[in-house]
């Protein structure tokens, strides 16, 4: 039996949106399931997203759903999702993309540790970290 620690993102009426540009970004399955299919037909929120998941390729998984009407939205968030390894040229791909609309913090470039790095906040307004690890040898 294993364990996964997974992001798990709120949005308050762009799920779908929001998880159909990370499908482009990442690949992988996503699957979608709203209010309405898990019983809550009459629902205000019926067509919102109660359940998105994205598994890639790579075995990243991201989750994600619409806050319900009823509920408060927080909105914003004290964590950023971490991208890292060695393999650059899908490191930088996925920054790429995830620039598109996005906040650049600190634009991808050689730190003085060594690695590449560079900070964004996409356009639905989760954080990003993409560090590229410097060859070693």
């Amino acid at each position: 039996m294993t364990a996964h620690l997974n992001p798990y993102l709120s949005f308050r009426d762009n799920a779908r949106e929001a998880m159909t540009f990370y499908h482009g970004v990442f690949g992988g399955d996503l699957s979608l399931s709203t209010f309405g299919e898990m019983g809550q037909a009459e629902s205000p929120d019926a067509d919102k997203i109660m359940h998105a998941r994205l598994e890639t390729g790579t075995g990243f998984i991201l989750m994600a759903s619409d806050t319900p009407s009823e509920m408060q939205y927080g909105g914003g968030s004290s964590i950023s999702i971490s991208l890292s390894g060695d393999d650059g040229e899908s490191l930088r791909g996925y920054w790429t993309a995830l620039s598109d609309g996005a906040n650049v913090i600190m634009p991808m470039q050689k730190q003085m540790w060594g690695d590449e790095f560079g900070m964004l906040t996409d356009k639905f307004g989760v954080g990003w970290m993409v560090d590229i690890a410097e060859p070693q040898g």
